[in-house]
């Protein structure tokens, strides 16, 4: 039997399984095994390609890239559970509820924030959906509006880093780009890192939160009754407004500059900042557990800023045969930093205990983990019956021969993602369809980074559009039974028209995704 007709019937039983509900991992799995054993049958497939399996499992277990995936996990988890939006929602809904559409601006704004400290949609959705579209509904927004707001704002985690979509994709593209300049002859390529796609995806991630806003602004001032302004007496709550906001945004601004900062400055990797996450996750999960007693929070932050200082000024490497007074100085200085540390996080980690937050929080990250990994490892063996079947000839001869060159290609390449967002999840795009496409257009010399982010804006609206778009079924779940189904997919379908404008504009401006990381890394 002809290969090609045995690659067509493999991808249409996947994807029709997929579409049916059944796992993603087992069905990647499954497929793979029973058309790799027909065709060897048909003698249409060699088995010496399921050899290669355990080199590559053995490959991304030792990536250690990978391991930054539990611990932003952990981190979105943990801020989830320290109910930090609801104070963020009603603190924003103060600062801009004077404004027409100001709860909507507030969501937005909330939403970005979210996105940069816990990256995870669904949690994000629920909460703002439980906080915020009651308020708004009351105060007499339009639900079309409101709905369309919070469901969009929640998928904002997928675009703004850290998030767990960027660091699959950081792994893929510099695969696929290792990959397609090795088939250019260039055996000494430049690296693309996870950093480089979490800072290409900042300004685009950025100037959405923009987009959003304009079209709040603009749909109030066309049909101010959609947005009402709240009255003073709404806006003014509490005597010092000041304070409050401060003290709602300094725990989840700190942690994200941390985060991001240490990432972009080139402190630390992505996975030590995601360890730095998971620890500052903690720290706050356990202070807004006893808030009365800040002394092992006090004590986490004073030995951290410590280390930093000493870290960046001091060589305090203990391995070192000689050093100088100061030097020696600094190395007990550090300890004294780490016992502190360590007794801070010691308690928040006894308090989160005591309360069970932190079971819970294990609970959850084991599961998100072990279905990302178990679908990584089964994508795996997707991908080398997909070769050994020849389907990356044809994806390479379909891409090179459509008319347009590179731009019809990409072009091509960004519809069938955005299709099959309809039916799949990003991860699920991710792990199979990234690897399949990305070395035939970098081979293109399209740049890595812009390329990923491309990728990152198309998948967002994977969440948007039904009929599986998990962010409407998280919005649904937790809507009143008064606002219907159709409303919310009313509601939506303006946002999914700006997540695609913001890929035409990223398409028309690629410096939007390659400036900063030109800047903060090099050319």
């Amino acid at each position: 039997m002809d290969p090609d007709i045995l690659l067509g019937l493999m991808i249409i039983i996947v994807f029709g399984t997929l579409m049916l509900g059944f796992s993603v991992a087992f069905t990647l799995a499954g497929a793979s095994i029973l058309f790799g054993l027909l065709g060897w049958w048909l003698d249409a497939f060699q088995l010496s390609f399921f050899a290669v399996l355990p080199n590559r499992v053995s490959g991304l277990m030792s990536n250690q890239v990978l391991i930054a995936i539990p611990l932003f996990i952990f981190m979105g988890v943990m801020l989830e559970r320290s109910r930090v939006a609801e104070e963020l929602l009603e603190t924003m809904g103060m600062l801009f509820g004077r404004l027409r559409g100001g709860l909507g601006i507030s969501v937005a704004v909330v939403g970005a924030m979210l996105a940069a400290s816990t990256g995870i949609v669904g949690a994000t959705v629920v909460t703002m959906g439980l906080v915020a579209l009651p308020t708004m509904l009351r105060r007499g927004y339009d639900p079309k509006l409101s709905t369309g707001i919070i469901a969009a704002s929640g998928t904002l985690g997928q675009i703004i880093p850290p998030s767990i979509i960027l660091v699959v994709l950081g792994d893929q593209i510099s695969i696929a780009y290792q990959q397609a300049q090795r088939e250019l002859g260039n055996w000494s390529p430049d690296p693309v890192s996870v950093g480089d796609l979490f800072a290409g995806a900042l300004v685009p991630g950025l100037v959405l939160v923009g987009l959003y806003i304009l079209y709040i602004l603009i749909y109030c001032l066309i049909k101010p009754s959609a947005g009402p302004a709240l009255s003073a007496s709404d806006t003014t709550q509490t005597t010092d407004l000041g304070r409050r906001i401060v003290h709602a945004l300094l725990a989840p601004a700190v942690l994200i500059f941390s985060v991001l900062g240490s990432i972009l400055s080139g402190i630390a990797t992505p996975t030590e900042a995601a360890a730095l996450g998971a620890l500052g996750a903690t720290v706050l999960g356990g202070f807004r557990a006893n808030r009365q007693k800040k002394g092992a929070a006090l004590a986490v932050c004073t030995g951290l800023v410590m280390l930093l200082a000493l870290v960046t000024q001091v060589d305090i490497r203990v391995t070192r045969d000689i050093g100088t007074p100061v030097e020696k100085a600094a190395i007990w200085v550090a300890v004294g930093a780490c016992l502190a540390v360590a007794y801070g996080l010691a308690v928040c980690l006894w308090r989160v205990f005591q309360n069970g937050t932190l079971a819970e929080v294990n609970r959850q990250t084991i599961r998100i983990t072990s279905m990302v990994f178990a679908i990584i490892i089964c994508a795996q063996l997707f991908s080398l019956v997909f070769l050994g079947l020849g389907g990356d000839e044809i994806v390479t001869h379909v891409l090179t021969s459509l008319p347009g060159g590179v731009f019809g290609a990409v072009f091509t390449v960004m519809v069938v993602i955005f299709v099959l967002g309809f039916f799949l999840d990003v991860l699920e795009i991710s792990f199979v369809v990234v690897p399949i496409v990305a070395p035939i257009l970098l081979a293109m010399d399209l740049n890595p980074v812009w390329l990923g982010v491309m990728i990152a804006v198309n998948l967002q609206t994977s969440y948007l559009t039904p009929p599986f778009g998990f962010a409407l079924f998280y919005l649904r779940g937790v809507t009143p039974p008064e606002v219907k189904t159709s409303t919310i997919y009313a509601g939506v379908a303006p946002f999914v028209v700006i997540q695609l404008s913001m890929l035409c504009i990223l398409a028309l401006f690629p410096a939007l995704a390659t400036w900063l990381p030109g800047v903060v890394f090099g050319p």
